[in-house]
Formats: structure tokens, sequence, C-alpha cells
């Protein structure tokens, strides 16, 4: 039951996120009022359909102006989300994420991912989002982006096929970027939130401290790895807790044979 209420919500959100349908039908993007605020999860804000801004986006668009230009409506938005439930938006709210649930689905040699790959994120934030762009000037990360690449690039090109003669090099890298992502979702649980996505890594900051937690009881653990079975990053919970920066809080460890993992809401901030 719980598995198709996230699948219901990832659904939804991808939808809402990008509900300017007529953008896919004539090939523009969307440029009213609700594209000054950022949508929660990882969603490409040049997406035909596309009704808000991307949160990483437009921390970039920021930076590039100079290291005391900062989105602080932005980094607000996304302290708030995080300090309420840490990373439950890429567990139950992201589209890219619902992407590579969906890919991971197909029949194929599965692989796990290593753990010291999982510091990637932050790497990508911290050097990418921040330092490349202040010091170029450019928003590195989104001219790479592969969200960007699936949900802008290939979208709009079908309705503007002026923009086919201008593609060169960058383009050719971005899409290798995309096909080497792709395979690896169909063969390992989320790798891109895992290893490279600087949304998650902004969120897992407040998974420690945030409102909303998991809490293992270890009288009624059983180590069963029924938690890990069912996780979607890999992690057992009993091992790493409730609260790990690496959990995307889609609370499939609830499904717990023993009752041992719960959800609870905190009063206050804090381990």
């Amino acid at each position: 039951m719980l598995f198709r209420k996230q699948r219901f919500f990832q659904a939804i959100s991808t939808v809402l996120y990008n509900s300017y349908f007529y953008g896919f039908l004539i090939g523009t993007i969307y440029e009213g009022r609700l594209k000054l605020f950022p949508c929660p999860g990882f969603n490409c804000h040049s997406c035909p359909g596309a009704v808000f801004a991307c949160p990483i986006g437009a921390i970039q668009l920021f930076i590039s102006f100079g290291v005391c230009h900062l989105s602080f409506y932005t980094l607000g938005f996304l302290g708030t989300v995080g300090t309420i439930g840490g990373r439950i938006v890429c567990g139950w709210s992201c589209p890219f994420g619902f992407i590579q649930d969906m890919l991971y689905k197909i029949p194929s040699p599965k692989l796990e991912i290593p753990e010291f790959l999982q510091k990637g994120r932050y790497i990508v934030l911290f050097f990418l989002v921040i330092l490349v762009t202040y010091v170029t000037g450019d928003p590195w990360f989104c001219r790479l982006c592969p969200a960007g690449t699936l949900e802008a690039g290939f979208a709009l090109l079908p309705q503007n096929k002026e923009l086919v003669p201008l593609l060169g090099g960058l383009f050719a890298v971005k899409t290798a970027i995309l096909i080497i992502l792709v395979v690896f979702m169909v063969v390992s649980k989320r790798p891109f939130c895992r290893t490279l996505c600087p949304l998650g890594a902004v969120y897992s900051f407040f998974n420690r401290i945030s409102f909303l937690r998991l809490e293992v009881d270890k009288e009624k653990c059983m180590e069963c790895d029924q938690c890990l079975i069912n996780c979607p990053v890999s992690i057992r919970v009993y091992e790493e807790g409730g609260n790990s920066t690496n959990c995307i809080r889609c609370f499939r460890c609830t499904d717990c044979p023993t009752g041992a993992v719960k959800v609870k809401w905190k009063t206050t901030l804090g381990v």
C-alpha cells in the first residue's frame, strides 16, 4: 500500500511540475509568474511543460553574478522544506527520482553502488554548482545536467528544427552523459540521486535534525534485511539509522515484519 502511495505522489508531482501542456505542443517554455518560484524537486526549468524554476538553476543564476549575489528566497525555500522533512522530496516528489525508479524496474543484471561514490553529490554541489559557476560566470551544472538534456533538449528539438544546426560538441557530451546514466539507472538503484544530485545533497543536511524522522527500535529489530530489500537506495536502517544522509524518506522500511521502524514527528529540531 505504501509503495502504491509513493508512486501516486511521484506521478502527480511530475504532472504538476510540468503542467504547461501547451508548451509541449508548440515547443516553447512557460514564462509566467510561477517561473519566479522554485519547485521542491529536481525538474528542469527549460522543460516545455515546466511551470516552476529549478532550485539548483536559480542558485547558479545568482552565483554567476558574484559571490555577494545569493538567491535567499530559494535557499529559504529549500531550508524550510528540508527542516520539515529532510529528503522527503527525493522519495515522494521528484520527477527525476520517479524516472530512475521506473527504469530500474526493467529486467537486467543489477549492480550495487559503492559507498564511497555516494559522496559525489557533495562534490557536485560545492565544486560544479557553486565554485565553477562563480569562477566562470556560467551555470555549468545546468549545461551538463542530464535532466535538462532529457526534459528540455530532446523535448524542444522536435518543434524547433532551427536549433538542430546549432547543436555541437557540448550537446554530444550532454547526450553521452544522459545515455551512460540511463544505463546505470536500469542496473542500479537511483544512481543519480545517490552519487550526483546536488539538490539531494542540500536536503541531506537536514535529515538528522528535521521534524519528520525515522526511529528504529533495536529490541524489536531482527536484522532480517527486509528494509534493505525494500529500500530504493540500499540502506540497512538498523545499521545506518533512520536519519542517514543517504535516506530519501520513502518510508518503505516501515513495512517491517516486526514493526521496528516507525515514522516520528518531533516537536523540536535536533538529533
